[in-house]
C-alpha cells in the first residue's frame, strides 16, 4: 500500500466519520399545538413531506389537550422549556404572547408573502407592521343542507333572503323535516352560526368590520341591527324546545335526517361526512336582495409561530417557509376538509362539500367575524355579550333594536376608538 493510497484512506475514513457525527447531531424541532385530532396527520403526511426535503432536520408534532393548551403553553414559555414552534389561536391570546417577547417577529420570513394582510391579521400588531405567526387555516360559514329532502321537496338552494323564508315555509308545511336545526342553549352557537354567519352580507365585510373598530359605525346602524331582524325570524322554523337545544343536540338532528338546513361552520364537514346517511350540498349566506354583492366569513383560525427562544432559529425558519407554501397547503387542506388553506395559491379540494365551501373565495368578498380583532378586550366583552343577545333575539326576549343598543352600550363602556 503506497503512501499516497494510506493518506486518501485516512482522508475518506475521517470525511466518513464526520458525516456520520453530523448525522447523528441532527436538530430536531418540537411543534406545540392544541389541535390532538390531526396528530396522525402531521405524523403521516406533512413530517415526512418536510424531513424528506430537509435532511437534517427532524420534527416532531407535540400536541396537548385544547381546554390545557394555554395554561400548558405559558407554563412552557415562562420556564423555557416550551417546543421551537408554537400553534397560534387567532388574535389576542397570540398578540400577547408576541408582547411578551415568547413570539419573534417573522414578517420577513420567505413565503410570508404568500398571505394576503387580512389571512395575515389575526396574528399580527393592531399597526400591521410585525406578523408573527404563518397562517394555516381558516373556517367559512353558511349553511349546509340535505339534498335528498331537497330533491324530495322540489326546493333549489336560496340566494336571497326572501328565496330562504319561501324554502323555510314550503319545508315546514311539508311537515317531514325541521327547516333549521340550531338551538340557543349555548349561546355561541347563535351568534356564531347565525348573526356572524349572515351578518357580512348586510355591513359589507370588511368594510363594516373596520369601520365599526375605527368609530365610523355603531351597532345601532342599520346595517348591524338588519342581521338581528332576520334572525329574530328564524324562530318560527327551528324545532320544539329549540331554547334548550344544545350544539351537538342541533348536529344531532341534522345528521340524523331530522333537519333540513344546518347553518354551519365548513369545520363540521368531516364529522357529518361520516355520521350523515344522506347527500348533503351547501348555500351561500343569502344576500339581502338579488343582485347585491356576496360576503363570508372567512374566518382565521389557526397559524403557527417561532419561539423567539428557540435553539435552532434558522432551522425553524426553514420549516415555516415550507409551511408557507403551496405544498403544505395543498397536504393540509385535503387531510382535514372544512379547514381551508390561507394560502394566496388556491388548493383543489378533493371533498366535494369543501370544495362548495371554497369555491366562494372566487364569488364573494371575505371577511372575519365581527367581535374577533380589538373590540373584546374590554368588560364587557363583545363577543360573549353578541352570544348573548343573539339568543336573547332569537328567544324572543330582546328587540334587534334593543340588542343593538345593548352591545353599543357595553362597548362604549371601555372602547374609545382613536378618530
Amino acid at each position: 500500500m503506497t503512501r499516497s493510497f494510506k493518506q486518501a484512506l485516512l482522508v475518506a475514513t475521517a470525511v466518513a466519520g464526520l458525516a456520520g457525527a453530523a448525522h447523528a447531531e441532527d436538530v430536531t424541532l418540537t411543534i406545540e399545538s392544541w389541535r390532538n385530532d390531526d396528530l396522525s396527520i402531521w405524523k403521516d403526511k406533512l413530517i415526512p413531506a418536510f424531513e424528506a426535503k430537509n435532511p437534517g432536520i427532524k420534527v416532531v408534532f407535540a400536541p396537548s389537550a385544547p381546554t390545557e393548551y394555554n395554561a400548558a403553553l405559558n407554563a412552557k414559555l415562562e420556564s423555557g422549556s416550551a417546543g421551537d414552534l408554537i400553534t397560534c389561536r387567532p388574535f389576542d391570546a397570540s398578540l400577547e404572547l408576541y408582547k411578551k417577547g415568547y413570539l419573534a417577529d417573522i414578517s420577513s420570513n420567505p413565503g410570508m408573502e404568500n398571505f394576503e394582510p387580512v389571512a395575515k391579521s389575526a396574528w399580527s400588531t393592531d399597526d400591521g407592521k410585525a406578523t408573527f405567526c404563518v397562517p394555516m387555516a381558516s373556517v367559512i360559514h353558511g349553511f349546509i343542507y340535505n339534498k335528498d329532502a331537497f330533491d324530495a321537496l322540489k326546493l333549489t338552494p336560496p340566494t336571497t333572503e326572501e328565496e330562504f323564508f319561501k324554502v323555510l315555509d314550503a319545508i315546514k308545511a311539508d311537515g317531514n323535516y325541521i327547516p333549521l336545526a340550531m338551538g340557543t342553549k349555548d349561546l355561541w352557537e347563535a351568534a356564531t352560526m347565525g348573526y356572524q354567519n349572515i351578518g357580512p352580507n348586510y355591513w359589507k365585510g370588511e368594510d363594516g368590520r373596520l369601520a365599526l373598530i375605527k368609530g365610523e359605525q355603531k351597532l345601532t346602524d342599520p346595517q348591524w341591527v338588519k342581521p338581528y331582524e332576520v334572525l329574530a325570524k328564524w324562530k318560527d322554523y327551528l324545532g320544539d324546545g329549540f331554547e334548550a337545544q344544545t350544539y351537538p343536540d342541533s348536529q344531532n338532528l341534522f345528521t340524523l335526517g331530522r333537519a333540513a338546513i344546518y347553518p354551519a361552520g365548513s369545520w363540521e364537514i368531516g364529522g357529518f361526512n361520516t355520521q350523515a346517511q344522506f347527500k348533503m350540498g351547501a348555500f351561500l349566506p343569502p344576500v339581502p336582495k338579488a343582485g347585491d354583492p356576496c360576503y363570508i366569513s372567512d374566518h382565521t383560525d389557526i397559524a403557527v409561530g417561532m419561539n423567539a427562544k428557540t435553539k435552532y432559529p434558522e432551522e425553524t425558519k426553514k420549516l415555516l417557509t415550507w409551511i408557507s407554501s403551496p405544498e403544505f397547503a395543498e397536504i393540509y387542506a385535503n387531510s382535514l376538509p372544512g379547514f381551508f388553506s390561507l394560502n394566496k395559491t388556491p388548493v383543489k379540494m378533493q371533498d366535494p362539500l369543501a370544495q362548495e365551501f371554497v369555491s366562494w373565495r372566487g364569488k364573494c368578498k371575505s371577511t372575519i367575524r365581527s367581535t374577533y380583532q380589538i373590540l373584546s378586550r374590554g368588560t364587557p366583552n363583545l363577543e360573549n355579550e353578541t352570544w348573548v343577545e343573539s339568543a336573547n333575539v332569537i328567544n324572543g326576549t330582546d328587540t334587534p333594536a334593543v340588542a343593538g343598543e345593548k352591545l353599543q352600550k357595553g362597548l362604549d363602556a371601555w372602547y374609545k376608538p382613536a378618530k
